[in-house]
């Protein structure tokens, strides 16, 4: 059976998926600057993670072809444009989250920090701890709160049994939940609404402390106070954080990311500082979808 990628059997330990976040008024712990984490790329002006003549499919069928793009440390790049264009497809195949996927195919290079994803010295699950995935739908584990927090930071042994409900407090704030669960951490998760699902979901993705954070829609499900909420947390994560989004709301793109790509028919059919993608574009398919006459 072929694991649906938004389930808990398609990942690892680390809960890399399925969040957003927010702001606690208790005070978020800041997160380091990129450059100051364990394994960081050594330079903040080479791309973290590279796509270099990538196309994907799934049996016979291409969904995209010869794809370039190169992800800056520190940065977010919206990936924009219709409804089955293949922005999901390359987003999970940067971390080789459809790997399991029946059909599923890959060719050019995906490199991340100057290795091919691909590699035999490339681990998987390392892989995605470091370049973690949040999905349109919240996922918590079938497990506790303050469990879920942890769930990866345990698996990859990242900090002693003693110090994680001082990780789970760190994160929880990050994301704006410690005030709405901080007495009830021993409870289930399905208990929460499913914005704070998705907050927690994204509290279990930052305690691994990736390196890269890929985010599939993740405010489509959500109320337009959380949305602004979540957007806030994710431009002060951005100095610390490389982030790659997908996102239909195309006033959500102009907002968050310095670069914007446009994928549409099976191609990337343009790249480019976020302001001049809307404001200036080149290629007429962009002026038409930015315009919305299509999408």
């Amino acid at each position: 059976m072929v694991a649906d990628i938004g389930s808990p059997e398609a990942h690892d330990g680390s809960g890399t998926f399925g969040s957003v976040m927010a702001h606690d008024t208790a005070g978020a712990v800041a997160r380091p600057a990129a450059a100051t984490t364990s394994s960081s790329v050594a330079l903040l002006d080479h791309p973290v993670l590279v796509a270099r003549d990538v196309s994907v499919g799934f049996g016979a069928k291409t969904v995209l072809a010869g794809v370039d793009l190169e992800f800056t440390p520190g940065t977010i790049t919206a990936l924009i444009g219709p409804t089955g264009c293949g922005k999901s497809t390359f987003l999970r195949s940067l971390n080789r989250m459809n790997d399991k996927v029946r059909g599923y195919w890959r060719t050019g290079a995906i490199e991340f920090d100057g290795e091919e994803i691909s590699s035999h010295q490339m681990d998987p699950l390392v892989l995605r701890r470091r370049v973690g995935m949040v999905f349109q739908r919240p996922n918590p584990f079938p497990m506790s709160i303050g469990d879920n927090v942890v769930a990866g930071v345990k698996a990859h042994r990242l900090s002693p049994r003693r110090e994680l409900p001082a990780v789970a407090e760190r994160f929880l704030r990050e994301v704006g939940l410690w005030s709405a669960v901080s007495d009830r951490l021993s409870d289930s998760p399905f208990r929460l609404s499913g914005g704070q699902q998705q907050l927690l979901c994204l509290a279990r993705a930052l305690a691994v402390e990736p390196d890269v954070l890929l985010l599939d829609e993740p405010t489509s499900s959500l109320d337009p106070v959380t949305t602004d909420m979540v957007e806030d947390l994710l431009r002060q994560l951005a100095p610390g954080l490389t982030m790659v989004i997908v996102t239909h709301n195309l006033a959500q793109a102009k907002r968050l990311a310095g670069t914007t790509a446009f994928l549409y028919n099976g191609r990337l059919v343009e790249t480019g500082e976020t302001e001049r993608m809307f404001e200036a574009p080149n290629e007429p398919e962009t002026v038409s979808y930015v315009s919305g006459r299509i999408g």
